[in-house]
């Protein structure tokens, strides 16, 4: 029964194909034929797990019909003698912008342009121009015959479409690259759901930043919700209508980099979506994360071109990232299979797309088994757009889409003779040119002319002609069908010799034109068979060696991540800010990342390392409370208030700057949004886990947020062309924090009322907004301000605002004005968070002071020393050591405002900030008095593993340098064989600052 419908079901396919244009007029004679042929003696590769060989496969009206060894071949079908070449499924890649309009953006000829702060889209669609689900591939689909070509050639024939335009970029269609009208080639509209966190073409001024766009995609996806559940809508937005419908089809996310990954799927955590996620080829220095992902990836197969590095200088504007990147990326495709990770390949991003075979081939070399390679191009991308009922494979039913090859797929020598789309064929290559390859004794008018050498691939054969028994010469061959024209010169001063012939039996022969005009025969005799070279053992290919992965993949990264270990320090000047003060000649004991005991004389665990710290003095590490590294950007300065956004979404592992401070003995870091707005970003705490990921970094359960005041909120001294956002004066600064602060109270009394309902309804909730959240968590005591402060009047406002609305403001940082209304803060238990000695680099810390500090200590306030600076970060117990200088503050204390304050104003010092048992093993041991200028750490801990050892860095140094040089010296072979290289460029890497503001538009664009 069941076989008699799936034939039932094939032959009405077949119908609904054969019949699908019959709307259409055509001008001309109809042909009604149903385009049945049948191939015959084919290896046909059915999918990755099945060949059948010597077999039969049967299409009619651009369908499979059948596939086999015994296969009935209808009357009036037309066969093909295959001669036991190779039928493969057609090629499917799931990133195309094939037949979409080109993306254009906007932009003004010089300068700066005028915030574009509302939406310019005509029509009754959402507010924001990078957040576009109504985009519907299908009904803006063209064919495009020079693409569809370029594809065709390389083997393709089905590709997933969608507008690369925006945020949310709408639904994809899948479409065939054949040569016929958009309604032959649309397969299935509305396919797919489309991602990305670059804004596209929108001039608008939110999202400005990578934060900026995860959060406007966070806040679509609430909106989205509760319009289709709220009943109290009051707009008509098609934008969430059309999110709505688009939001439960396979969702896409493109993305540029491993972390963009871990991003992306983050978001999808949240909303229960699983994304699939094209990356950027360097995923193998994240495998571990990418894989806990879940999410299949879609490859780009675009590696880079070694850098031309003969000039020591020029070599010296190479990073080593670039250098193992350059060596690794051919790698990637590989561990990705090995990490198990399902994955298709897209010739998205390729400069070159003739490239494509070159680039698969590379891949196997290094690794990537040829079965993951056809599932990549094949099965799983059918399957993603659940399509395999259509396309991916050659069985019964499915669209006649294959690709006819000289033999194995990726085999070096291979030739794609055909691509059939829909039944259609089209020819790449003559499949039964004759193949001259081999060796020839060539004879002019009856006299020995030489030896003629014929080698190369059968479509491009390579010539050779030797003459003398040594001079070898490339003549100029032209061969059509069994035509040929052979043009070269014996002898340079005797003129070129034309001879024009055919192939007879074994050999060629023909006429020919001498130097002199003589018209003479001329023949060549076949002596030699061309053998192509086998190698010794297929089975077994050998793998390309590559150096190791770093972690995280720059200079001073790690082969393997420190671990925790048991550890006895002895004898060491322990500065425990604790009521012991400071210990003489103490122990310190280390287990499972905490401390567990400190004294005197301590017995060692079994298996323990025993460290001897005499003459030495172990310390908490040093917690930076203002800090802007390990981040991808800092700012987002799109709206007057970015509570919404989090700097935990931008994280950046890889910042060197992580270690060099590490080597200063910071272990924690306060990660804060800028000051580009009155209403910061939420901050993120790290621990320095110097090659660990994000999320093992993170102290999640820390919330903060930073508010800023002066001049760099207001933007009105970035010139007259950005005089738009609210606000442009210090008033109105006020003004957004009582308007915001007021929105949610309001906020925050909705959400309560309707959880206090017992008959709460879905459809009354409230609307959920991401950025009153985070004001209503401050005003419920649930999240900290950090607050950029200089003059003592914004400092006195922001005060009265809180005491006004009730909330709470937990530290002021910069605050160079604090000296000044000290007593006020402490009143308030508003922490201080300052430098030990920066002033007059603008107006508005004209009147800063060295003994700032001094006096907020001296009047009760808790003192931080903060960095907000990546150079000064690795130099904090100097700045420390400042207000022992300036003010006469003690030297325990100076070091608390380093250690142990800065934890009690993030509201860690249950944990860190002193040595105590039951705290975090975050150790530093110093090799003088830490207050010192000449002090350094010999290493620092942090939760038990040492991330920094002095000893161990002098021989990464080494070893950095010798694979440096090795990296070179296989650059300059590449260079040596002829391969194409790339001139390195100069790049530093970014030291944020709190003004720093970076756009979205591309990965380093800058746009202030």
């Amino acid at each position: 029964m069941f076989k008699q419908l799936s034939a039932l079901l094939t032959c009405l396919t077949i119908s609904v194909i054969a019949h699908a244009q019959e709307t259409f007029p055509q001008n001309g004679a109809y042909d009604d034929r149903p385009g049945r042929y049948a191939f015959t003696n084919a290896n046909i590769v059915v999918d990755s797990k099945t060949t059948i060989l010597k077999g039969t496969m049967l299409i009619e009206n651009g369908i499979i019909r059948e596939v086999g060894k015994q296969v009935k071949i209808p009357a009036g079908t037309v066969v093909m003698n295959l001669k036991e070449k190779y039928i493969y499924p057609s090629l499917i890649d799931l990133d195309s912008d094939y037949g979409m309009p080109e993306v254009r953006r906007e932009r003004p000829a010089g300068g700066r342009q005028t915030p574009q702060l509302e939406s310019s889209k005509k029509g009754a669609f959402g507010w924001n121009q990078a957040i576009q689900p109504e985009n519907d591939a299908s009904l803006i689909f063209t064919p495009d015959a020079k693409k569809a070509e370029e594809l065709r050639k390389i083997g393709f024939g089905t590709v997933l479409i969608h507008p690369h335009d925006g945020i949310v970029r709408g639904n994809g269609a899948v479409v065939t690259l054949t040569d016929e009208a958009a309604n032959k080639a649309l397969l299935k509209r509305k396919a797919s759901a489309h991602f990305s966190f670059s804004k596209g073409s929108s001039s608008q001024t939110y999202p400005s930043s990578t934060m900026g766009v995860v959060a406007l995609l966070r806040q679509n996806y609430y909106d989205a919700d509760w319009y289709a559940k709220t009943e109290k809508a009051k707009e008509t937005n098609l934008s969430l209508e059309a999110f709505n419908q688009i939001k439960t089809l396979p969702s896409f996310f493109e993305t540029n980099d491993k972390y963009s990954i871990i991003r992306a799927d983050k978001v999808g955590d949240e909303f229960g979506i699983q994304y699939i996620i094209k990356g950027g080829g360097d995923e193998y220095q994240r495998l571990k994360e990418i894989k806990a992902t879940k999410a299949t990836l879609i490859l780009p197969l675009q590696f880079p071109e070694a850098y031309d590095v003969a000039d020591p200088w020029d070599a010296d504007l190479v990073s080593v990232a670039q250098l193992k990147h350059w060596e690794l990326a051919p790698k990637n495709p590989s561990e990705v299979a090995k990490a198990e990770i399902p994955f298709a390949f897209t010739v998205s991003g390729m400069k070159n797309k003739a490239d494509f075979w070159k680039n698969i081939k590379t891949a196997i070399e290094y690794g990537l088994p040829k079965e993951k390679a056809l599932e990549a191009l094949t099965t799983i991308p059918a399957s993603l757009i659940k399509a395999e009922g259509q396309v991916g494979s050659l069985k019964s039913g499915l669209l006649a889409n294959f690709i006819i090859t000289s033999g194995d797929l990726f085999g070096k020598d291979n030739v794609i003779y055909e691509n059939w789309i829909q039944g259609k064929q089209f020819v790449l290559s003559a499949m039964n040119a004759p193949d001259v390859r081999g060796t020839y004794a060539l004879s002019v008018n009856n006299q020995p002319a030489g030896k003629l050498q014929v080698t190369g691939a059968p479509d491009k054969p390579e010539y050779k002609i030797t003459v003398q028994d040594s001079v070898k010469i490339t003549p100029k061959v032209i061969l059509s069908d069994k035509l040929l024209t052979i043009t070269y010169q014996p002898d340079k001063n005797a003129g070129t010799t034309r001879l024009t012939g055919w192939i007879a039996g074994n050999g060629l022969a023909g006429e020919g034109v001498l130097p002199n005009g003589n018209v003479v025969p001329w023949v060549a005799t076949l002596s030699e068979k061309y053998q192509q070279a086998i190698a010794k053992d297929t089975a077994v290919a050998k793998v390309k060696e590559t150096g190791p992965v770093y972690y995280p993949f720059v200079g001073f990264g790690n082969e393997t991540l420190p671990v925790a270990e048991t550890v006895l320090i002895k004898n060491a000047t322990i500065w425990t800010n604790e009521k012991e003060g400071i210990l003489q000649n103490a122990d310190v004991l280390v287990q499972n990342g905490k401390i567990t005991k400190v004294g005197k004389a301590l017995s060692s665990p079994s298996g323990a390392k025993t460290i001897d710290g005499t003459g030495k003095h172990l310390t908490s590490g040093i917690i930076d409370e203002h800090s802007h590294i390990a981040l991808f950007t800092i700012n987002e300065g799109g709206q007057t208030s970015s509570a919404e956004v989090r700097m935990s979404d931008v994280i950046n592992p890889d910042d060197v700057n992580i270690y060099r401070q590490l080597a200063g003995g910071v272990t924690t870091s306060h990660l804060l949004h800028g000051s580009a707005n009155s209403i910061g970003g939420q901050s993120a705490l790290i621990k320095l886990k110097w090659g660990a990921s994000q999320s093992q970094m993170l102290i999640p359960e820390v919330k903060t947020i930073k508010f800023a005041l002066g001049e760099n909120v207001k933007q009105s001294n970035w010139g007259d062309v950005v005089r738009t956002r609210f606000p442009q004066t210090r008033m109105g600064v006020e003004q957004v924090f009582f308007d915001h602060f007021l929105r949610a109270k309001d906020y925050a009394a909705q959400w309560k009322t309707y959880n206090a309902n017992s008959k709460k309804q879905t459809g009354n909730a409230p609307r959920r907004d991401i950025e009153l959240d985070a004001l209503a968590e401050i005003l419920a005591s649930e999240r900290f301000i950090t607050c950029h402060s200089y003059v003592q009047s914004e400092i006195n406002m922001l005060m009265h605002v809180a005491d006004s609305l009730n909330f709470k403001i937990n530290t002021f940082t910069h605050i160079l004005e604090g000296y000044k209304l000290a007593d006020k803060m402490a009143k308030r238990g508003i922490g201080g968070s300052t430098f030990g000695d920066w002033w007059a680099y603008k107006m508005e810390v004209k009147e800063a002071i060295p003994y700032n500090a001094a006096l907020m200590y001296h009047e009760g306030v808790t003192v931080a020393i903060n960095s907000d600076d990546a150079e000064m970060a690795r130099r904090l117990n100097q700045e420390a050591a400042k207000t022992v200088e300036y003010g006469g503050v003690p030297e325990e204390e100076a070091w608390k405002m380093v250690t142990l304050n800065p934890a009690k104003l993030l509201h860690i010092d249950n944990r860190l900030g002193s040595v105590k048992a039951g705290k975090d093993a975050d150790l530093v041991l110093w090799n003088a008095h830490p207050l010192s200028i000449y002090a350094r750490p010999e290493f620092t801990m942090v939760e038990g593993a040492v991330y920094f050892d002095r000893k161990k860095d002098e021989e990464k140094q080494k070893t950095m340098a010798v694979e440096r040089e090795r990296l070179i010296q296989k650059m300059l072979g590449d260079k040596a064989e002829g391969k194409p290289t790339q001139k390195p460029q100069a790049s530093q890497p970014k030291m944020w600052h709190c003004e720093d503001i970076v756009g979205v538009h591309t990965e380093h664009e800058t746009a202030h």
